[in-house]
């Protein structure tokens, strides 16, 4: 069968650094770090006393108040950036049937706020359960895109998709296949994660996998960067709107890129570590290019998951110079992980809005944080270090890796 052709027709993004997709990149493209010293809670006696929390940001600017208690912090910031995506594609007035329009989301852990606080206020008790009715439909992952479709009436496949940090990722993969085998004709597709709570800072600092550098909070996602220590946990969302391409054309839709590729595999290797020689993002990347049918050349920009981890870094530019070869030398590679740090499951989201929008403009965003050299990585390769680099970008790749091997990839390119 004749696969449809999937465009990108609407964005939004609730993040560190911009609470809308425009305030967002504008941020990317000025070097902005969104770390600073966590004001949720008191982090004084945890390892970590820093994260990328939202700024200016108070949920009654978006949602009613009665209704934005009944949901977790990740489902209210999913309602959030999807309607900015829903409202800049046009998609209410694009003629759809709503029987044709998905709802698929990502998110690693889901309502871990709900969780921990339901838990703290029944140990506080006399072991009577007294839970907030509220609690299993607040907590669980799949009530972001479920709010999102009974929000507007979205009556295609609605599910959420959960593999870590690789999790919204894989939910635009799956929005794009639906499309593009014909069984809907446009998706909500994206992420959300608020994870910058006691359990989630205590959980990671136990697995030592985040940067304790509480002196210098805004530095310290520190990508390819030889003193790099750990990532900086993030939260936030991000949502891009997906049609077929020919609907959205007649209809004169305003198309910011073309997904022309995909790529899904696993590690097999480890939990929480990457294969050292970066087999599975190989393998991603290479399925990316062989769907889009791009020689490698024809990619300009790679926006990795670059977490700031000792051994994420290296594997991920291993498995790149694997794929390129010499023209891993030609791209422009950065990680804008190093101003949003690392949302988890809405990773793939934001990655793939900051993607878009630099096949849209033409320019791509820097590795900020950058003070050493790693004798271990490539200094030859262009890591975008520092400041934004102008340049023609035809097509653009997002890469992310999510605990227990998990890896997914999608390419952009400019619309024919």
């Amino acid at each position: 069968m004749e696969l449809k052709r999937v465009v990108v027709t609407g964005l939004g993004a609730l993040t560190p650094i911009g609470n809308s997709a425009d305030e967002y990149w504008k941020a990317l493209l000025a070097g902005t770090s969104g770390a600073a010293r966590i004001t949720r809670f008191d982090p004084e006696k945890f390892k970590t006393q820093f994260a990328c929390e939202l700024k200016n940001f108070d949920v009654k600017d978006y949602l009613d108040r009665k209704e934005a208690r009944k949901l977790d912090r990740f489902s209210q910031y999913a309602l959030i950036a999807a309607d900015e995506a829903v409202v800049d594609s046009g998609l209410l007035d694009a003629g759809y049937s709503l029987n044709r329009i998905g709802v698929l989301w990502g998110s690693g852990i889901g309502g871990i706020d709900t969780f921990l606080e339901e838990s703290l206020n029944f140990a506080k008790g006399d072991g009577t359960p007294r839970f907030n009715p509220f609690f299993i439909p607040k907590m669980i992952g799949d009530l972001a895109p479920g709010h999102i479709s009974i929000k507007y009436g979205f009556r295609g496949p609605n599910y959420t998709t959960v593999s870590a940090c690789a999790s919204s990722t894989n939910a635009i993969i799956d929005a794009f296949n639906y499309i593009r085998l014909g069984k809907i004709d446009a998706c909500v597709a994206g992420g959300s994660e608020a994870a910058v709570n006691q359990a989630g800072m205590g959980g990671f600092n136990a697995m030592h996998a985040l940067s304790t550098r509480n002196d210098s909070p805004e530095t310290a996602s520190r990508p390819f960067d030889k003193e790099r220590d750990g990532f900086v946990l993030g939260e936030g969302s991000g949502c891009i709107i997906l049609e077929e391409y020919e609907h959205a054309k007649k209809r004169g839709a305003k198309i910011y890129a073309e997904l022309t590729g995909s790529g899904v595999t696993s590690d097999a290797h480890h939990i929480t570590a990457p294969h050292p020689e970066g087999l599975g993002a190989k393998g991603v990347m290479e399925q990316v290019l062989e769907e889009a049918r791009l020689n490698p050349s024809e990619v300009d920009y790679i926006n990795v998951h670059g977490t700031s981890t000792p051994l994420g870094d290296v594997a991920e530019l291993k498995a790149i110079k694997a794929v390129f070869g010499q023209d891993a030398y030609n791209m422009n590679i950065s990680s804008t992980k190093s101003m949003t740090g690392h949302l988890l499951g809405a990773a793939g989201a934001i990655e793939a809005i900051a993607a878009i929008y630099s096949v849209v403009h033409d320019i791509v965003p820097p590795t900020i944080n950058h003070f050493t050299d790693d004798p271990d990585i490539d200094s030859k390769l262009n890591l975008t270090f520092l400041e934004p680099q102008e340049r023609k970008v035809r097509a653009a790749i997002s890469n992310t890796f999510g605990f227990g091997g998990h890896n997914a990839s999608v390419l952009f390119c400019k619309p024919e």
